[in-house]
């Protein structure tokens, strides 16, 4: 990938940082677009136009993190800082002489149904309603609006991303506290509904993998193959830190956690059964396919039996 001149949208996040990282030291130029402390800033348009121009890679993690509780700012603010800087980026596209090769915009996994039946693959899966539903088929909407000859354009349906700093850290949080226990009183009885989880590394990889198989475009899942059920996933996590029991939790005490770290029960409540079918059958291998090995790697968690 040596010499590439990559532009990444949102590098001030979690996933951007990562990503700035590896492709700079994979030996790519690397051109960061954020609100401040980055090489050009939202609003200044002849800045943008001039780093997408002949770009090979247009990378837009931007926006806010649902990591929140759904107050109607916080939805907001979710809405606009996608639908707002994707329209930015998309009519620079439209702008310059040579768009990038590779326009490679965020969108999420949640974009699917409640799904404890079947798992939801790239061509079947099945889109779900409610808030998160809106804002994932809103942004893929004004993405693809975008469309331009010469660009190709891949929406990243992002399973829950797993790495330093992420979602999984409240999750390991509650078993490192004794509350690693199966999450109960969703749509999905028993500790059944699904978790789908990619490693942070596996994204860095999945769209290196993209970027040289041109056949691929539109919507593809970025998920693990392997998604486990809730009971497996908190197992696991108490594996990892060493807890020898987790107290299970209910809606009641989900909600009242969730209220006290500002944040919702749809991650550990709503079954997300999502498989890459695309990724797999294009010949990506995945280097993290099993969930335990992905967090002892995040974590270097000590080695425990059961």
């Amino acid at each position: 990938m040596s010499g590439r001149r990559v532009v990444i949208a949102g590098a001030s996040g979690f996933m951007g940082r990562y990503f700035a990282r590896r492709f700079a030291e994979d030996g790519d130029m690397v051109v960061t677009v954020g609100r401040s402390g980055a090489d050009v800033v939202w609003g200044d348009t002849a800045a943008l136009e001039r780093a997408l121009d002949g770009a090979d890679l247009l990378l837009n993690l931007t926006g806010r993190s649902v990591n929140c509780r759904y107050t109607e700012k916080n939805k907001a603010a979710i809405f606009s800082s996608r639908l707002l800087t994707t329209g930015e980026l998309g009519r620079a596209v439209e702008a310059v002489a040579a768009p990038p090769a590779l326009w490679l915009n965020a969108s999420t996994a949640t974009i699917y149904r409640h799904a404890d039946d079947r798992p939801m693959t790239d061509d079947a899966g099945q889109i779900g309603s409610g808030f998160s539903v809106n804002v994932a088929t809103s942004w893929e909407r004004e993405f693809f609006a975008h469309a331009r000859p010469g660009a190709r354009q891949v929406a990243l349906r992002m399973a829950i991303v797993l790495g330093d700093g992420s979602a999984l850290t409240p999750l390991l949080n509650l078993a490192r506290f004794g509350l690693g226990g199966t999450q109960h009183g969703g749509k999905t009885r028993g500790g059944r509904q699904m978790f789908s989880w990619v490693h942070i590394d596996d994204v860095y990889r999945a769209v290196r993998f993209i970027r040289d198989n041109a056949s691929i475009d539109g919507p593809v899942n970025i998920s693990s193959p392997n998604p486990v059920p809730n009971r497996e996933l908190m197992a696991t996590l108490r594996r990892v830190v060493g807890a020898r029991f987790g107290v299970p939790l209910n809606r009641l005490a989900l909600e009242i956690g969730s209220f006290a770290i500002r944040s919702e029960t749809e991650l550990l409540l709503k079954s997300r059964w999502v498989l890459p079918s695309r990724l797999l059958e294009a010949g990506f291998e995945f280097r993290f396919p099993q969930l335990e090995p992905a967090v002892r790697d995040i974590t270097d968690g000590p080695t425990l039996s059961d």
